[in-house]
Parts: structure tokens; C-alpha cells; sequence
């Protein structure tokens, strides 16, 4: 085996912004859950996948297209559409134009879901984000987000 490289630890400035941050994401992922499951039967992925969906005029996108806004894996995206079209939430369309392709579209019943349960998801993120920051924390977390995803679409995938 060859030299050890030199691991560049993370200093204390670092290592408390690293560990608030994912402390901050885990606690809140768990109340949006909360939540969500409480008021309206939905997981926080349920309602990421009606959010991105009812956020198109036609309801409708491809699911690998779904699955690449929500970051997930290929077979986490399918596993969890079949589940949520066992619920009636969403269908699943072919794709007329490219056969292996195949659309994802919000039924009826998954928009009314979404309607009501997104204004007890609002508020409580509201409560727990957006209301204990200034608006120019708010700008800087947007700037900051918006830079990290920008580094992570950069990685190369799995091969």
C-alpha cells in the first residue's frame, strides 16, 4: 500500500458548520415526516414527488426525469411510484414515442392529497425555517444550496 495522503480534517469553524447542518437537515426531515404522515397519510418523499408533478400544467413528467429532481436512485424512484400508485396517487403512462420510456402523471385523487396537505406542510416549515431567519440568511442558505448542488451534479454517477 502506498503513502497515506494527507487528510485535511476539518477545523472547528468547519466541523461545526458540517455537523449543524446535518443535524439541522435530520430533524427537520423528521418533523416534515411528522407532520405530514399526521395531517395527510404522505411521507416527505410522497409530497416531493406531487410537488414536482402538480407543478407542471399537464401533471406529467418521465420518471427518470422524476427521479433525477428528487435525487434518487433508479430503483428507489420505481419502488417508490409503484407504492404510491398502489395508493392511487399517481399512474404510470408509456411513453408513445420511445417505447423503454414511461411517464408519470398525478391522478385526481393524488392532487387533492397534495392540496390538502400542503398548507400544514407550508406552516410548519414556515414555523421551523423560513420565520426564525432574516431575509438575508434566507439568501445566503439559497446561495449556499444552490453552490453544493452545483458541485454534487458535477460528481460522476455510479458505474
Amino acid at each position: 500500500m502506498g503513502p497515506v495522503a494527507q487528510v485535511r480534517w476539518l477545523d472547528e469553524r468547519e466541523s461545526r458548520a458540517w455537523g449543524g447542518l446535518q443535524r439541522m437537515q435530520m430533524q427537520l426531515d423528521a418533523a416534515l415526516n411528522r407532520q405530514l404522515s399526521a395531517d395527510s397519510a404522505l411521507s416527505h418523499s410522497d409530497y416531493a414527488v406531487l410537488v414536482t408533478l402538480t407543478a407542471r400544467p399537464d401533471g406529467r413528467m418521465r420518471i427518470s426525469e422524476l427521479g433525477q429532481a428528487n435525487g434518487w436512485e433508479k430503483s428507489r424512484t420505481s419502488h417508490h411510484l409503484a407504492r404510491m400508485s398502489g395508493r392511487g396517487l399517481i399512474e404510470k403512462q408509456a411513453c408513445d414515442s420511445d417505447r423503454r420510456g414511461a411517464f408519470v402523471v398525478v391522478t385526481d385523487h393524488g392532487r387533492d392529497v397534495i392540496a390538502d396537505a400542503a398548507p400544514g406542510h407550508v406552516e410548519i416549515v414556515r414555523r421551523l425555517f423560513v420565520d426564525r431567519l432574516t431575509p438575508d440568511e434566507l439568501v445566503v442558505i439559497a446561495r449556499v444550496s444552490e453552490t453544493v448542488l452545483a458541485a454534487l451534479a458535477e460528481e460522476p454517477g455510479p458505474t
